[in-house]
Parts: structure tokens; C-alpha cells; sequence
């Protein structure tokens, strides 16, 4: 109906249909179909014409439509144009708590996309476990929470918004590298760990229980990073997101064994339930998802 209405002021302004089809960059068919539409949608003539269309006599009835069209373009293109100031002047700072995978693998290019769009907001970014998200987003020291896997609290309100798989990473000339994984041949290995609190724990925790495997040992190290390097270097073998891992696959740094739906995780958004988000923790929160839907 929008464009309808465009083409119904071009044809009343122009005082003929050809005339307005080169305005509109439009095929005269197309131009008069619109008006068509409109006379059909109004159950009334608004253009008179003549027999070959070169002159045209606008109704009373068209008269009212084109005041009332002219103030409706009018209204949506200030409304476009105030929408566009919104967005190049939205300002302020935000406080973002983002546990490890989706800190060091997703937000850097987001955030950089982000603050591109939005130059004059003050992104802080802190990288933490699930638990220390949580705990700090708690004490109001966090305007967003961004987690991996589900967290259970009567404090926070959750949306999940990107999915995740975790999947067993061993060394790539490893001898356990085959096809067909057989579970007793980790039995009394190495495992390379997250520190508790951390959601790859816990799933690494759940992978050995569920498979009833003693560890000869576990390590403990702080970051994705690290564990990807332990792994390539035979430290030892561990649990961890295939978006981690999936570049030292490419370039045979390491092999991973794929894990049943037990082990898909998701990403999640966290804020406090009782405290109204700003205006920025919105905006952030709903490009990050349109970000997401194109990963």
C-alpha cells in the first residue's frame, strides 16, 4: 500500500501516467496497476482519464487521498530520519560479562562491528567463568551476562540465542586417532581441564562419569587457548566447543570424535530479572542476535 500511495502523488504531481513512471523509475503498466489497486482498495475512481491516458483530472475523492498520502510520506520520512539520528547518537557505556568461548571466538568481530555502528558507546568487556559472570552480574557489577549452557537462579532472566557442540579433541597424530572411537582407549589418560566453574568442565566431568573413565591425571589450565595448545602438544585430551577447536582441525593441529546431543550446549543471554535494561543493553542485545542468526 506504501508504494502505491508513492506512485499515487507521483501521477497527481507529474498530471500523467508516462511522465510518472521515468520519475518513479517504474514500468507505466506498473504505475497504472498501482493506482488500480488503490481504486480497488478504496471502492472509488480518485484519477480520471482520458481514452490514451495523456491528460488525467484528479477526483474529489483523489484530492483527499493525495492531502492525506502527502502527510503520510511525510510522517515516515521524518520518522526515518529521526530513527538514523537515534542510532548515530546513541552514547553511554555497558558493562559486558562474557564467559571464554563466546568472549575470545564470537564477540571480538561482533564488538568491532558493533562499535563501528555505534562509535560513541563505551564497551567494557570481561572474559570469566560462568560462575564469575554470574556472581558479577549479581552484584550489579555487569549490565549483560553472556554464558555457555544454562544456569539455574531465581535472580536472572535467560534467552538462549546461538548454539553450541561440544566435542572430544585429542592430539592429531595421536593413537587414538581412528574412525571408530572405542571408549576404553581413553581409559588412565591425560585430560586437560578448564577450572571448575567453568561450563567445559562440567561437561568434561559429565563425559567421564556417564563413561565411567578414570583420568591417569587431569591439568588444569585457564583458557581455551592454553588447553588447545596442551592438546596439540600431547599434553593430553579434553572436551571442549567445536567453534574452539575447529581452526586447529583445519590445519591438523588436532583431530576431534564428535559427541552425542547430550553434549550440545548453547549460548545465553543473562541480566537481572528485577532491574530494566537500558536502552544500550538492548540495542546490544538485539544486534547480537541478528549477528548470530547469519553464523
Amino acid at each position: 500500500m506504501f508504494e502505491e500511495l508513492k506512485t499515487f502523488i507521483a501521477v497527481v504531481d507529474c498530471k500523467n501516467f508516462t511522465k510518472a513512471a521515468e520519475s518513479l523509475n517504474l514500468s507505466q503498466p506498473s504505475v497504472s496497476t498501482h493506482i488500480k489497486n488503490l481504486e480497488a482498495f478504496f471502492g472509488v475512481t480518485l484519477i480520471n482519464r482520458s481514452v490514451k491516458q495523456k491528460s488525467i483530472s484528479i477526483t474529489e475523492s483523489g484530492y483527499v487521498l493525495y492531502k492525506r498520502a502527502k502527510e503520510m510520506i511525510g510522517i515516515f520520512d521524518v520518522t526515518v530520519k529521526e530513527v538514523k539520528e537515534l542510532s548515530d547518537s546513541v552514547r553511554g557505556s555497558l558493562k559486558i560479562g562474557a564467559s571464554s568461548t563466546i568472549g575470545e571466538y564470537i564477540l571480538p568481530k561482533f564488538i568491532s562491528k558493533f562499535c563501528l555502528r555505534y562509535p560513541e558507546i563505551n564497551l567494557e568487556l570481561l572474559i570469566d567463568n560462568t560462575y564469575g559472570i554470574a556472581t558479577k552480574l549479581k552484584n550489579m557489577n555487569l549490565d549483560i551476562g553472556i554464558i555457555e549452557g544454562s544456569i539455574a537462579s531465581a535472580y536472572f532472566k535467560q534467552e538462549y540465542f546461538l548454539d553450541d557442540k561440544m566435542v572430544l579433541a585429542v592430539p592429531y597424530d595421536s593413537s587414538i586417532k581412528k574412525s571408530d572411537l572405542n571408549i576404553n582407549d581413553l581409559q588412565n589418560k591425560v585430560w586437560v581441564a578448564r577450572e571448575y566453574g567453568s561450563s567445559a568442565r562440567q561437561y568434561l566431568n559429565l563425559f567421564l562419569s556417564s563413561n565411567k573413565l578414570i583420568p591417569q591425571n587431569v591439568t588444569v589450565l585457564g583458557s581455551n587457548f592454553a588447553i588447545k595448545e596442551a592438546v596439540r602438544n600431547n599434553v593430553g585430551i579434553t572436551i571442549m566447543s567445536n567453534i574452539v577447536v575447529d581452526e586447529y582441525v583445519e590445519t591438523k593441529k588436532a583431530s576431534i570424535y564428535e559427541l552425542d546431543d547430550n553434549f550440545n550446549r548453547y549460548f545465553s543471554l543473562i541480566y537481572l530479572k528485577d532491574t530494566p535494561l537500558s536502552t544500550l543493553a538492548n540495542i546490544f542485545i538485539e544486534e547480537l542476535k541478528n549477528y548470530s542468526m547469519k553464523l
